[in-house]
Formats: structure tokens, C-alpha cells, sequence
């Protein structure tokens, strides 16, 4: 390795040389300073005998004194089967006092783009145990599906709920093809108390055993966070294609991780896009979350569930607006039903699941489950706009129907979304739950269901009680 002594400027989180010699993008750096210590970077830009270096354990400590040598190979992923269980820093080195990785190879984290000839379209479904997911939601094998929260919301709950409690519901029942299910954990510019908890979680839970877990803290530097989601990924599409996972990835919080992008672009002095964002920004979370899917041919597959907080609650914000061109749907965290108390606080309406209608149908469950989805939609929507008449005109000048979608609505929130964050219902309960509420209401308004799944699983006590209530 040819070392250099050039330094001429530190921006940030950037450090610019000069070379004389060709220098590729994305090359490894390795920065000794003054005081022996060793830093790693990446080449950011080269150009005219200069180029940029994002250094991911921070510039400080760096003079122009210090020593920059170019390792001449892009930052590998060390990739094993044996990953499971561990727990590594956002640049994939391990902080859980376990031995050191034995790679069976280490692969490039850029990863390549998976053909869209040779992708699989996603139709199977996995369970993730809650009933706003699986009933209304649903997540299917191959898809992503991002969760739009905001600060002070219990999105990371949710995250550790789903992350203990997915699994794929064919294989439970001896259909599968032996696959086995994995999680790839990946957070991003969290605190030391929530990573405390997340790994509190994971191990209290058993959930560790199946995982894999990144963990880039708020006083980590920001540089980092571009690595890690692709880390990440890396060791996912080594388990699912190379080891035949289905593998479900989390990360957390994605908004951080745009937060370091544009730190980065605001160091190099770019022209900002939307709200001082890179206008790039968007290619670059395409990059990250098209690395989702299934290849024909193969047993394992990638699921994503990217988790945001929209700044000011506000889902037009770059970040989420971005996002949702990306991805299939998106599960909103509503602040009004977390301040009412139900956990999980998804609101199902503005929520939506592009590939739901795929990977559900008749089989495993009550009915067809997309009808039955269809209706407790349009009851719980019906339910919502009253509530706004009743501000208006009060509850005594609304009809008897009326009053029963009312009632509809406060015990859709309080029984079907409101499960706390330990519990793990299946599909079938899930919607034995969904008939339970339905037969509140008049037969004559279930008109998105067949008559047939009508007289199976109506239940006329529900309806008489709910007639007597009134």
C-alpha cells in the first residue's frame, strides 16, 4: 500500500488528499494519526489528483501529519452462517465479547442489483402476530414494508414485537421447504438507553438466537450510518440466497440514516435538493431498499421493514415522501391512539399494504381474508366520519345505524388494534376477532363479504347484544 502525507483540508466528516496515482470510488482508506491511532474511511470522490474520504470513526484527531494509505478493495462484508446471534457495531466489527468471525467469504456491501427478469413476485405471507399487520396490512415474503412514526412514539416496540414474533405460517405447518426464518436488525443513530432495551429484548426473549444485530449509537459518528444498512443487507442476501433464509430485515431509523447523507453533502458543499436533502437522495434509498425480493429458484427471500419518524409528524417530508415511491405501502404509528393508550397505536386507513390482496386468500383462514379485511375497513372508516358528525350534531340526533358504526369503531380500536406489545395472536385469531365485531352489525350492511362465510361466521348473539346495548 502506497501511504501518502498530503492531507490539505478536514471538512467535517470528510478529509481531502492528494494523490498521484488513479484512486477507485468506494476504496477503502486507512488514516494513522499523529498518535498511532488507526481510522478507516471510505474514497468518497476522486478527481484531478484529489480526492474526498469520509472517514466512519470521525475526523477527529486528524491533521495534515496524519498518514492515509489506500488499501485498493472496497468494504467487504465477512459473511458465515455463524453470524446468527451476534451482535456488531454499525461497521460490522463485534461489540458482544463473543469470538472473532470466521468468515466462509467476504463480499462487497454495494451487493448487486437482482434482475428483474429472475425476480420472484411476492405472495406468500408471514405472520408478524399483530392483528393491524396481519388482518388489515399484511405482510408478504419478498415485499417492503416501511413504518412511518415520529419522535416519541413507540415504533421501537413495535419493531421489537415483529422482529421475535414473524414467522412463516406454511412452514409451522410442515408445507415449507425446510427454509428457515431470520432476523437482520439494523439501527441507526439510536440512543445507548434504546439499545439497551433492544438488546434487553432480544435476549430475554430468545430472539437473539435467530438474529443478527448492528448497532450504530447516536454518539457513533453520522458517516457510519451509510454502511450499516448495507451491512446489513449484505448478511441478508448471504443467508437467503447462499444459506436459504427467509430472512426479515429491520431497520431503524432511516431518518438518521438521511440525516448523515446530508451532513455528508452539506461537508462536500453540494447543491441541496428538498429542505437541504441531496438530490441524489432518493437513488440512494432506492439502493437500499430494492435489495428486498425473492430470485426464481431460490428458497430464501428478503423482507424489509424500514422504520422512520417523520419530522413534525408531517408524511410530505422528504424522507417518507420519498419512501413511499419506493416501497409497497407503508404502516402509520398515529400519535391520537397512542395518547389513547393502544398498543399497538397502528391506524389502519391512511395505512396500506400494496401486496396484501397476493399473499391472502381462502386456505388458512375464517372466510376469505381479503373480504374480510375489505369490511372492517369500510365499517371502521364509516365509524371515523361519524365521529366528526357527532362533534357537530351530538350522538342523541344519529340513527340506530349509525350508533352501531359508532360503537363499531370504538371497539375495533379497543379489541381488534389494541393487543399490548407481548402479545402474539395468529391469523386465525386474528380474524376470529375481525367476525366478532363484524356481528355487531346488521347482516344487510356486510356487503363486502360472501353470503356463504355470512352464515358460517356470523354470530347472531353478537348482533342482539349489540342491539340491546343501544
Amino acid at each position: 500500500m502506497k501511504e501518502y502525507k498530503t492531507i490539505t483540508e478536514i471538512s467535517g466528516p470528510l478529509v481531502f488528499a492528494e494523490v498521484d496515482e488513479p484512486v477507485g470510488y468506494d476504496e477503502i482508506v486507512e488514516i494513522e494519526t499523529p498518535s498511532g491511532e488507526t481510522k478507516r474511511g471510505q474514497v468518497l470522490e476522486t478527481s484531478d489528483g484529489l480526492v474526498s474520504i469520509q472517514v466512519f470513526e470521525g475526523t477527529e484527531g486528524i491533521d495534515r501529519n496524519a498518514s492515509v494509505r489506500f488499501v485498493g478493495e472496497t468494504l467487504k462484508m465477512p459473511v458465515t452462517e455463524d453470524l446468527l446471534g451476534r451482535v456488531l457495531d454499525g461497521s460490522g466489527r463485534p461489540i458482544d465479547d463473543g469470538p472473532d468471525i470466521v468468515p466462509e467469504e467476504r463480499r462487497e456491501i454495494v451487493g448487486e442489483a437482482i434482475n428483474p427478469f429472475s425476480r420472484e413476485y411476492p405472495e406468500e405471507f408471514i405472520q408478524t402476530g399483530v392483528s393491524g399487520i396481519d388482518g388489515m396490512n399484511t405482510l408478504v415474503r419478498g415485499q417492503k414494508l416501511p413504518i412511518f412514526s415520529s419522535s416519541g412514539l413507540p415504533h421501537n416496540e413495535l419493531a421489537l414485537q415483529i422482529a421475535r414474533q414473524a414467522t412463516v405460517p406454511e412452514e409451522e405447518e410442515g408445507e415449507g421447504e425446510g427454509s428457515e426464518f431470520a432476523v437482520i436488525f439494523g439501527a441507526m443513530g439510536i440512543t445507548q438507553e434504546e439499545a439497551n432495551e433492544f438488546m434487553a429484548d432480544f435476549e430475554r426473549t430468545g430472539a437473539l438466537e435467530r438474529s443478527v444485530v448492528f448497532m450504530n449509537l447516536a454518539d457513533d459518528p453520522a458517516v457510519e450510518r451509510t454502511v450499516t444498512p448495507r451491512l446489513a443487507l449484505t448478511t441478508a442476501e448471504y443467508l437467503a440466497f447462499d444459506q436459504g433464509y427467509h430472512v426479515l430485515v429491520i431497520l431503524t431509523d432511516m431518518t438518521n440514516y438521511c440525516e448523515a447523507l446530508r451532513e455528508i453533502g452539506a461537508a462536500r458543499e453540494e447543491v441541496p435538493g428538498r429542505r437541504g436533502y441531496p438530490g441524489y437522495m432518493y437513488t440512494d434509498l432506492a439502493q437500499i431498499y430494492e435489495r428486498a425480493g425473492r430470485i426464481k429458484g431460490e428458497d430464501g427471500s428478503i423482507t424489509q421493514i424500514p422504520i422512520l419518524t417523520m419530522p413534525s409528524n408531517d408524511i410530505t417530508h422528504p424522507i417518507p415522501d420519498l419512501t413511499g415511491y419506493i416501497t409497497e405501502g407503508q404502516i402509520i404509528v398515529d400519535p391520537d391512539l397512542n395518547s389513547q393508550g393502544v398498543e399497538p397505536p397502528i391506524n389502519v386507513l391512511p395505512s396500506l399494504s400494496r401486496l396484501m390482496d397476493d399473499g391472502i386468500g381462502e386456505g388458512l383462514t375464517r372466510g376469505d381474508h381479503g373480504d374480510v379485511s375489505d369490511q372492517l375497513y369500510a365499517a371502521y372508516a364509516e365509524g371515523e366520519d361519524l365521529r366528526d358528525l357527532v362533534n357537530i350534531v351530538g350522538r342523541e340526533a344519529l340513527s340506530e345505524r349509525d350508533n352501531q358504526f359508532l360503537d363499531f369503531a370504538d371497539r375495533f380500536e379497543e379489541e381488534f388494534v389494541q393487543q399490548g406489545f407481548d402479545t402474539n395472536r395468529d391469523i386465525e385469531e386474528t380474524l376470529t376477532i375481525g367476525w366478532d365485531l363484524l356481528s355487531m352489525l346488521p347482516k344487510d350492511e356486510l356487503n363486502r363479504v360472501g353470503e356463504e362465510y355470512i352464515e358460517e361466521y356470523y354470530e347472531e348473539e353478537q348482533a342482539v347484544e349489540a342491539t340491546a346495548d343501544d
